[in-house]
């Protein structure tokens, strides 16, 4: 067997979405799908600090993944600093917690990092150390912002095409290049109705009105959510194949070493979650 693919995993440990992507690749890597090994978590809480944030190093611990865990609101309230500004660049406090970090992971030696439910955006020095990949809510080209914001630009567009993507994860909050993705339409079949229902009607009246729970937004969402899982541990699984890499200056090129614009998963995620929608 070829050597393992080694990932380094970032987690804030907030609640059942962590704990889920763990699992997730944990079975992946022991079935076998991945040959791979998660070296080391990273956890930027520590134990105490919540009991969802508990459970989930429990978790890691049961795994037997090393851990780390170096608590971030603790470091800032010793320092007697805000939280950042995130529409202005990084304070020097910031950065000064990604280097104590680095220090506590110096002995790892990822072939990636993946951001798994992370909350912190990541500075210079972190991006410059490691290659690291994020996920974000929506397709190449496509809408930023949060997942509610993508949604509801969406549906502002009148889009006929929703994805997701996994990109480089760089200084500048959701701006790396596109690693993988996937896309899947939002018309057709069950979407047609739901875009009748919505005739005539702003969004802003949408969201006066019944909000994220409008039917159109909610099935937009679990499309887009039941593929994030299967994304995920797919684009691990070409990483640790070789069909894509990410070069020193954070280009995202395939096997050949030629620069692409992003790996298209779109079939084998249509094929992971069919029958589940």
């Amino acid at each position: 067997m070829s050597k393992r693919y080694k990932i380094g995993w970032f987690s804030t440990g907030r609640g059942e979405g962590s704990k889920g992507l763990l699992t997730a690749a944990h079975r992946a890597i022991k079935s076998g799908e991945l040959n791979a090994e998660i070296e080391f978590v990273y956890c930027s809480r520590e134990r105490g600090e919540t009991e969802a944030t508990d459970r989930y190093l429990d978790m890691v611990k049961e795994y037997g993944i090393p851990l780390v865990s170096f608590s971030y609101q603790k470091y800032r309230k010793m320092r007697n600093m805000p939280s950042p500004d995130l529409s202005q660049p990084l304070p020097q406090w910031r950065i000064d917690y990604d280097k104590e970090v680095l220090k506590l992971l110096k002995n790892f030696k990822p072939d990636l990092v993946l951001l798994a439910g992370f909350m912190l955006v990541g500075t210079p020095v972190m991006c410059d150390t490691y290659k690291i990949i994020n996920l974000h809510p929506a397709a190449p080209g496509g809408p930023a912002g949060t997942w509610q914001q993508v949604i509801w630009k969406l549906i502002e567009d009148k889009a006929d095409t929703q994805g997701i993507k996994m990109h480089v994860a760089i200084p500048e909050l959701d701006m790396g290049p596109t690693a993988t993705y996937c896309t899947f339409p939002i018309r057709g079949g069950v979407f047609d109705k739901l875009w009748e229902g919505i005739n005539g009607r702003t969004v802003a009246q949408i969201k006066g009105g019944e909000g994220v729970e409008n039917r159109l937004f909610k099935a937009i969402r679990a499309h887009g959510a039941a593929r994030e899982v299967p994304l995920i541990i797919k684009t691990l699984k070409v990483f640790s194949e070789g069909k894509i890499k990410i070069t020193k200056d954070r280009r995202v090129v395939d096997a050949a070493g030629r620069v692409i614009k992003g790996y298209d998963l779109s079939k084998e995620i249509d094929s992971a979650v069919k029958g589940k929608l």
